[in-house]
């Protein structure tokens, strides 16, 4: 069975590592149609975007609180977005950042892998353990279906926890992420990744050869990009020969339009893709 993992390593074979964030606020549009509603004006600037960018991007990532912020208008907007990016046989990730156990996390599961908020990956933070990480793994084993957890991020507070040392001497995203490619081993897919991936910040880039060639069989997502300060020197050095990773961009991408005067906000968005898929690809045949 091809995996969603599989079908995300193919899509950035084909149109490269970028991962258009629709984390979308109604503050972001260029103009709204007052006849319409905040979730509609949202929805219809997303499917623009999409449009634009579906040859030049490797996936989606929507990020539900921005949806969830203006309740169920905002949902239905999500809902819609979600099936748009899935309409053009792209992968879609949502990024809900579960981390509940037991019946709560099998509903969690149910609600973003199936029915109305169907996605092909959801992001999922480890900290209460394997166990709520469990519930997702049938819709990966029988779905394809595909995860990435919460390794090393790109935030500053990523140092509160994530970089505390254990007693062996490794950092708890180490053991995050040994323990999740261990886990990974029994959800292989054709493309020689894992169905379950990490999140890893593109904006901490000491430890990235490091990171890379421990997990090799692992897909990266990677925040970080533009706004955040990540590079994309630093950002080549977690791909492998510029796959095994997706680089997420959401205002870089969304606002593009505000550093372009005079062009419209999806053309804006179509040249800041292009422009980011060649800086990355320039630096990843530098390695």
């Amino acid at each position: 069975m091809m995996t969603n993992m599989d079908k995300l390593y193919e899509s950035v074979a084909k149109n490269g590592p970028v991962c258009v964030g629709l984390d979308t606020e109604i503050s972001y549009l260029p103009e709204t149609d007052t006849t319409k509603t905040a979730g509609e004006n949202i929805l219809a600037f997303n499917k623009a975007l999409i449009e634009a960018t579906k040859e030049v991007a490797g996936c989606y990532k929507v990020q539900i609180a921005y949806y969830e912020s203006q309740g169920l208008d905002g949902l239905r907007a999500y809902a819609e977005t979600l099936k748009a990016v899935r309409a053009t046989g792209l992968p879609v990730i949502a990024d809900i950042k579960r981390g509940d156990i037991a019946k709560t996390a099998e509903m969690y599961a149910k609600a973003h892998f199936t029915g109305d908020f169907e996605a092909d990956i959801v992001t999922l933070a480890p900290y209460m353990g394997l166990d709520s990480i469990s519930p997702y793994l049938p819709y990966c084993k029988e779905q394809g279906k595909g995860l990435f957890v919460l390794c090393r991020t790109s935030n500053p507070g990523a140092k509160d926890f994530e970089y505390q040392r254990l007693a062996d001497g490794r950092h708890v995203y180490d053991l995050v992420g040994d323990s999740m490619t261990e886990l990974g081993k029994d959800y292989m897919g054709e493309s020689g990744y894992s169905s379950i991936g990490l999140v890893i910040g593109g904006t901490h880039t000491e430890e990235a050869s490091e990171i890379r060639a421990a997990y090799r069989n692992t897909f990266f997502l990677i925040p970080g990009y533009g706004a955040q300060g990540g590079k994309a020197a630093d950002i080549a050095r977690y791909l492998n020969k510029g796959n095994g990773g997706v680089v997420n961009s959401s205002r870089g991408i969304l606002l593009a339009y505000k550093k372009q005067p005079g062009v419209r906000f999806d053309e804006a968005a179509y040249r800041e893709c292009l422009r980011m898929r060649e800086d990355i690809q320039g630096e990843c045949d530098k390695l």
